[in-house]
């Protein structure tokens, strides 16, 4: 059978990517579910909850609702506690069974807010698709929503480069082991000052002001969908890319003076073709395997390096045949079953992939530090 997996495991589902995105918002997040996804959430995708509490519940969909399509239980239960905990906005996303009961999670959304007057998101996720698509669509919705176009772009100064968002920035790409202070350390030594990271360790009014920075930098796939708003709402280039490896960092400081000077996006992941003969294998979120295909190519000189993002549609049986002639193979620890046993397997583990089993292994890998990590992994 296709696009099943017997052995690998699966990417985490969208609705946990809506989830991790809005969680540091000071929102009202719901997941439309009658038990599980949230568990799973809590248990494996979120590791802020040990020093940040967020407004993350389940709606406890019962049996009887489904049958019966009571949306009203749903609708009545939310507005309820809308009033009580008064987020700054609430969130309704859905999992396989509003899926499959057809549910019209806007239309809920405009009820809820035209009920309890607070802002209201009604986020089409059915846990079929892996969390980039959900943290994308999440992220979005609230620029379009919230971002007002009376915020303008603040002119730099003379030398200074472009201001910059980091946009796509979760623990399901980044986790909490230290990748995130790290990417803003690296922009702002760079004298990239950074107005809002998109969506850890800024505030709300940080993150409203998004309309200040001269380029957005989209950092991972979550990314994508607030890049689109942004760019609609205040005219914003991109730069998409990973700042990994000494080469692909000045690339990238490049390509953000490009974008700012230019206005048109830019991105790093113009990789090239796959070939029947490449040895080397990168394997995860898109915008960091391809940053650091990238980076061993540009740094190391090696060739035959591909980048392999499976997120979309895992085919087991296609990585399996893929990786058969693989020399070096560098991915989450859970794909090690899938790499020939006479490979050299470089261990990255990827938190929207394996959850919190391998977080303590997760290496620095932004800017410099990650010449350091994989010249020792490689003895290079």
């Amino acid at each position: 059978m296709k696009q099943t997996s017997s052995i690998l495991s699966t990417y985490t589902a969208d609705v946990s990517g809506v989830a991790s995105a809005l969680y540091e918002m000071g929102g009202m997040t719901i997941m439309h579910d009658a038990s599980g996804c949230n568990s799973t959430y809590n248990t494996h995708d979120e590791p802020r909850w040990y020093d940040m509490p967020s407004m993350v519940y389940v709606s406890a969909l019962a049996e009887v609702d489904a049958l019966m399509g009571d949306d009203e239980k749903l609708i009545c239960d939310v507005c309820r506690a809308a009033l009580e905990l008064k987020p700054r906005f609430v969130a309704v996303a859905g999992t396989p069974i509003p899926m499959m009961m057809g549910t019209d999670l806007p239309a809920i959304a405009r009820l809820i807010e035209a009920r309890c007057g607070m802002p209201t998101l009604g986020l089409a996720t059915n846990s079929m698709h892996s969390y980039n698509s959900g943290a994308s669509m999440a992220l979005e919705a609230i620029a379009r929503r919230f971002c007002g176009k009376d915020v303008t772009r603040v002119p730099r100064a003379s030398g200074a480069r472009p201001s910059v968002n980091l946009l796509g920035v979760t623990p399901l790409d980044f986790s909490v082991t230290g990748n995130v202070p790290a990417l803003r350390a690296l922009f702002e030594e760079n004298g990239c000052s950074v107005v809002g990271c998109w969506a850890m360790g800024s505030s709300w009014d940080e993150l409203m002001h998004a309309g200040e920075a001269c380029v957005n930098v989209v950092v991972s796939s979550c990314g994508e969908g607030p890049a689109a708003a942004l760019r609609e709402i205040y005219g914003t280039p991109c730069v998409t890319g990973l700042p990994v490896g000494e080469s692909v960092t000045l690339e990238m400081l490049a390509l953000i003076e490009k974008a700012a000077a230019c206005g048109e996006d830019q991105s790093l992941l113009n990789a090239p073709r796959a070939a029947e003969d490449d040895k080397i294998f990168v394997i995860g979120e898109p915008v960091q395997c391809a940053s650091i295909a990238r980076a061993l190519r540009e740094d190391y000189r090696l060739r035959g390096v591909r980048a392999i993002s499976p997120l979309g549609f895992p085919d087991e049986d296609a990585i399996f045949s893929t990786l058969k002639k693989a020399d070096i193979v560098i991915a989450d620890p859970l794909f090690r079953a899938a790499a020939p046993a006479d490979c050299r397997f470089v261990s990255l583990p990827h938190e929207g992939f394996s959850g919190r089993i391998y977080r303590s292994d997760i290496p620095i890998f932004i800017g410099g530090a990650f010449n350091e990590w994989i010249e020792r992994e490689l003895s290079l």
